[in-house]
């Protein structure tokens, strides 16, 4: 007798932050995306499950984040084996007020693993101390009994771990904490939470906080990478932030083919941004990942969020529906900001709202230096060279004493493939 559609159970594996921690789990083909990331939370004992998400990669070798609200298997039909990322996909700007211990702890994993894999950029001295602070939570207070000779090096803590760092890690690790007797701005003394709030506190000061590292060029050939995030859309050239593009700047996002394009506005005149992605479906990718960051740090409610098109004349076809709350809901629903005035909040939704390709932003500009020309729209810039319900119309290039360029943007681009093939060039 032949089963039912119904009756098939497909298995998937996800790959928690700790890369030697999966979960083996099983889905029917009616089920969403919700329900996936609901159980794996729920096995992490996550209730505050909003900030994190599934990334899988698809049989071209293009990331992608799980939708939730659409089939599980219609998303990774052609993967074979099906397997899950489990990420942080929002990063609260303040990851200390989160209620909830185990989701501190999660995102701390996150971080650390941004660390080793050169996304999170930081100075020489940086890197020392977050080093200093991880070993202090994994092995907890210097003890020169056990900790002898180079301990450090048995850790993999940095992208670029060289023998100066691991000398300093090792003397911080070593020195007490400052306001203790003998402290002089080491770690030793602290306890696992206080390092672990140390350290997420100093990572989410960082330009490349919660950064993703999309490769693109500029009108000009130059190789960027691009990074969008709770505060808006950075772009890097070396070690060195270029630009930021501040969400209150941003009046429109868009994409034509290969090109993703950054209307801006300014009080003295109008910018077009544009950047060259490697393929059309990287393009797609990068404005969505733009769009839902925006709307997740930027609505005030869920229920302002419509249905996205990519605007252009080669995007046509391409949209985005919004799913999930706002970082205000939850802020709102957790106390930790003020409910807003109900006949406000009608009076600025204004019913449905029509086609566009613009997400809502803050009304206020934040006003910046802006030292960028402007770009034309893609079909009339230059060759560059090759290295809701209703309806509305890359990865950093880091270097320096923590991070490798190249081996960065590799980590980036394998992160989610299984570990047979994960590798770094």
């Amino acid at each position: 007798m032949f089963k039912s559609r119904g009756d098939i159970v497909y298995k998937c594996t996800v790959r928690l932050l700790e890369d030697t921690e999966i979960l083996e789990c099983e889905f029917h083909p009616s089920y969403k995306g919700k329900f996936l990331l609901e159980h794996v939370c729920q096995q992490l004992n996550l209730t505050e499950t909003d900030y994190f998400g599934l990334r899988y990669v698809d049989a071209g070798g293009q990331r992608h984040w799980l939708h939730m609200a659409k089939l599980i298997l219609k998303q990774v039909k052609d993967a074979s084996p099906i397997l899950f990322s489990f990420r942080v996909k929002f990063y609260p700007p303040n990851p200390l007020l989160l209620k909830e211990d185990v989701t501190r702890f999660q995102i701390y994993l996150q971080l650390k693993r941004d660390l080793l894999h050169g996304r999170l950029y930081c100075t020489a001295n940086e890197a020392a101390m977050l080093g200093a602070l991880i070993i202090q939570i994994e092995l907890g207070d210097y003890d020169p009994n056990i900790h002898v000779g180079n301990y450090v090096t048995e850790m993999r803590l940095l992208l670029r771990q060289t023998d100066t760092i691991e000398a300093r890690i090792q003397e911080l690790h070593r020195e007490p904490v400052e306001g203790t007797p003998g402290g002089s701005g080491g770690v030793k003394g602290m306890s696992t939470q206080e390092a672990e709030r140390t350290f997420v506190k100093i990572a989410c000061q960082l330009d490349t906080y919660g950064v993703d590292p999309h490769p693109v060029k500029d009108h000009r050939g130059n190789q960027l990478y691009l990074g969008i995030n709770h505060s808006g859309i950075l772009t890097f050239q070396g070690s060195r932030k270029t630009h930021h593009f501040k969400w209150s700047e941003v009046h429109k996002i868009n994409f034509e083919g290969r090109m993703f394009i950054v209307h801006l506005n300014y009080p003295e005149k109008k910018h077009t941004v544009g950047f060259k992605c490697p393929n059309g479906p990287a393009c797609r990718h990068v404005w969505c990942c733009a769009i839902e960051q925006m709307l997740f740090f930027t609505l005030p409610s869920s229920s302002d969020a419509c249905v996205y098109s990519g605007g252009g004349l080669f995007s046509w076809g391409t949209k985005f529906k919004y799913f999930g709350r706002t970082e205000r809901e939850i802020l709102e629903r957790d106390g930790l900001l003020a409910p807003r005035d109900s006949q406000e909040e009608g009076s600025s939704t204004g019913g449905k709202r029509k086609a566009s390709s613009v997400p809502a932003t803050p009304s206020t500009p934040m006003t910046g230096d802006f030292g960028y020309s402007s770009l034309p729209r893609s079909t009339h810039s230059a060759p560059l060279e090759e290295s809701g319900a209703d309806e509305c119309n890359g990865a950093c290039l880091l270097s320096g004493p923590a991070v490798d360029i190249a081996l960065a943007c590799a980590d980036t681009a394998h992160d989610d493939k299984p570990h047979g093939e994960y590798h770094m060039c």
